[in-house]
């Protein structure tokens, strides 16, 4: 302290604390001129003695006016000090550092003031103090004082200057104090950074994109901020490194993928339309890089394909799109397993565009990797199954688009079959409302006679009658009344003459004589006349229900359709077709008189040309022979009704008709309430005189 009295007069350090700034002023430039003088001296020991006093007994004080006339004073030495300045940096600055933090803000805004005049002094020699300085700038921006703030931006301003300029600022150094700091939500602070990353982007010599992985995250979170102005720079920062990334192929997508995939969820609009804005981008410029975040990506993108907001639909669906065109194998790192997975999970969105999306993915899977895919058949299998019951019908459309392209494996047709009998027996509503759907898509895509023998196969074994049941009528109604089954139909139409049709035939009579209005819909398709009209003959012994009514007054309206239109031209000659027309009249007898579907029937047989039946024809069952016609309408010579063994058929008709009416009677006997009987095989029974009138017209009566 002596010593250092002895350099500067007491008067000088007294007037560093006077309130009067000339007289502060002028004790400064005292200090700074004595300082010169040692320094052109070299008085290294003086030139300390001054500092420490300065620093201990000043800037370390308690009292703020001494703070304040230390941390003056040193500021005077390193300008009095001039090019021998950096010698002394750390004695100056390291006293100045602790008075950033300062409660007095005047004291905080001198502090960041010397700072100034040092690191001006000093210039790039200031740089091994820049993660100091770096830090208390980031405090000091968003101090309480304006003041203080407005000095801070000065030396902020200086700093940036000294950085761009020195070949020893690094960003490899840089970088980590950034990247620390980029959580502060603080709106000052984020600005203050957001400088940084301009400025330092914008010198040429400097790649700041090169770490933009380190600190892009933080970028993507200030999109979010409460300050228009925060939100406005981030923006500018970000279009910026996006404009630079698509004229470098060499950037580092892959790590920056995993940000952006994690800010495409997002809750804020706007951060989630530019994650999108730059994946799309990535994707098309960079989808080499993104095989290995194949899934990651997919994953962000299949929800927000029906985001509430329009932009980000539509960026979603482009990404999604130019994503699927990717052509990329499992051995360049793509996992098919998580890419099914993830599609999997879009199965079960709430939006149906997310869902339709999903299932395409599937079906590229499929047609890129079928061998892959299948080895995951099992884990997808179950969502696909349950997608059949969407409300969408462009999602049972493509489910079943999928299915089908499994389903061209003979194997796996056998398994879906199967599952879709299960389902169809557990979702009742499904049958009814997706069954023809279902069944119509499958046949398009895949051979419908084989379809058709599968569910036959399937259902042939079934245990649950009532369900077998409405199984078959909802597969004959398909049958009958789809454009796509015209070829089947066809060949059914050739079951007495054709022998692979015949094969057909027969493997369809079996399950469908769990529905006698089914199995008279096939006889009359195969033109086997004679047969449908025993199996009327053996409705006889049945109770005819309102059910059964409904479903033969379904089967009158088909007869009035083209479908059945080379049946109708039959009846132009009814001494060909006897058996048809004694069908036809049978199917009339059990319709109710008051019904629509009689009204419509007894008009067309009216106008039928008169006939009386001859018993004798009646008697010989290779009468049939001269009813069958070929497609173009001629009659086939050939004595064919032997090679169907329709007796036996007759038989089997006869036996599942008991075993129906044994579960009938066995759901009666369990409960008597007539909501239970009501799903039975016919439904509620209801008295008709369609016995006798049957009886009547086999005896030849009618």
């Amino acid at each position: 302290m002596a010593e250092a009295s002895s350099l500067i007069p007491a008067s000088v350090l007294r007037n560093l604390t006077d309130k009067q700034y000339e007289k502060r002023k002028k004790a400064a430039v005292t200090i700074q001129d004595i300082v010169g003088k040692l320094a052109y001296e070299q008085e290294v020991k003086k030139i300390l003695a001054v500092i420490n006093i300065l620093a201990t007994e000043f800037t370390d004080n308690p009292q703020p006016d001494r703070r304040k006339g230390g941390l003056k004073g040193l500021a005077a030495v390193a300008v009095g000090l001039k090019e021998k300045a950096p010698a002394y940096l750390e004695e100056i600055v390291p006293p100045v550092l602790n008075r950033i933090s300062d409660e007095d803000s005047t004291v905080r805004y001198i502090a960041s003031e010397t700072l100034y005049n040092v690191a001006k002094a000093v210039r790039g020699r200031i740089i091994i103090y820049f993660d100091k300085i770096f830090d208390a700038l980031c405090k000091l921006s968003d101090d309480s004082d304006t003041i203080v703030q407005s000095g801070a931006h000065l030396l902020d301003n200086l700093l940036k200057d000294i950085a761009t300029e020195s070949d020893q600022f690094s960003l490899e150094e840089f970088v980590p104090l950034l990247r620390e700091r980029m959580d502060i939500i603080n709106p000052h602070v984020r600005q203050f950074l957001l400088g940084w990353i301009t400025v330092l982007n914008n010198v040429p010599d400097m790649d700041m994109l090169c770490f933009l992985p380190d600190y892009l995250d933080g970028l993507f979170n200030m999109l979010s901020d409460s300050s228009p102005e925060v939100r406005q720079q981030a923006h500018c920062a970000l279009s910026e490194f996006l404009q630079e990334i698509k004229n470098t192929p060499t950037s580092d997508y892959g790590r920056m993928a995993k940000v952006l995939v994690q800010r495409a969820g997002s809750p804020d609009d706007y951060t989630r339309l530019t994650s999108f804005t730059w994946m799309n981008e990535f994707v098309k410029h960079g989808a080499d890089h993104l095989i290995p975040c194949y899934s990651d990506i997919l994953g962000a993108v299949l929800p927000c394909i029906s985001d509430k907001e329009k932009e980000i639909r539509e960026i979603a669906r482009e990404t999604n799109k130019e994503l699927r065109a990717i052509i990329a194998s499992p051995a360049e790192g793509v996992n098919i397993g998580t890419v099914l997975t993830i599609a999997r999970s879009g199965l079960t969105s709430q939006a149906s565009t997310t869902r339709v999306a999903a299932l395409h993915w599937i079906a590229t899977l499929l047609d890129r990797h079928w061998n892959e895919v299948i080895s995951f058949l099992n884990d997808i299998f179950s969502s696909l199954l349950a997608a059949l019951s969407d409300p969408s019908d462009e999602v049972v459309i493509l489910v079943l688009e999928v299915h089908a392209c499994l389903a061209e494996d003979s194997q796996n047709l056998g398994h879906l079959i199967d599952h879709l009998v299960q389902t169809f027996r557990n979702d009742h509503a499904l049958l009814e409302k997706r069954g023809a759907l279902i069944v119509r898509r499958l046949c398009v895509r895949l051979d419908a006679e084989q379809v058709y023998r599968e569910f036959s196969s399937k259902i042939e074994r079934e245990d649950d009658l009532d369900f077998a049941s409405n199984m078959v009528q909802a597969l004959n109604f398909t049958l009958l009344t789809s454009s796509e089954l015209a070829e089947l139909r066809i060949l059914l139409k050739q079951s007495l003459v054709e022998s692979s049709s015949m094969d057909l035939f027969v493997s369809l009579y079996s399950p469908w004589c769990h529905s006698p209005i089914a199995t008279i819909s096939l006889c009359l398709l195969a033109q086997a006349y004679n047969h449908a009209s025993s199996v009327i003959q053996l409705l006889e012994e049945e109770d005819i229900t309102a059910k059964f009514s409904e479903q033969l007054g379904k089967l009158v309206y088909l007869l009035e359709t083209p479908v059945f239109a080379s049946l109708r031209l039959q009846l132009v000659e009814p001494d060909k077709h006897v058996w048809l027309l004694k069908t036809l009249y049978g199917l009339l007898m059990l319709l109710p008189q008051q019904s629509a579907a009689f009204k419509i029937f007894r008009t067309r047989l009216k106008t039928v040309p008169s006939y009386i039946f001859n018993n004798e024809q009646l008697k010989h069952p290779c009468n049939q022979v001269s009813e069958i016609t070929n497609d173009s309408g001629d009659q086939v010579d050939a004595n064919v009704y032997d090679k169907i063994n329709f007796p036996s058929k007759l038989q089997q008709f006869q036996q599942t008709l008991r075993r129906h009416r044994f579960s009938l009677q066995s759901q009666k006997s369990a409960s008597s309430s007539k909501s239970q009987v009501s799903t039975s095989f016919y439904g509620f029974a209801f008295p008709l005189v369609a016995r006798s009138l049957v009886g009547l017209l086999v005896l030849g009566v009618i």
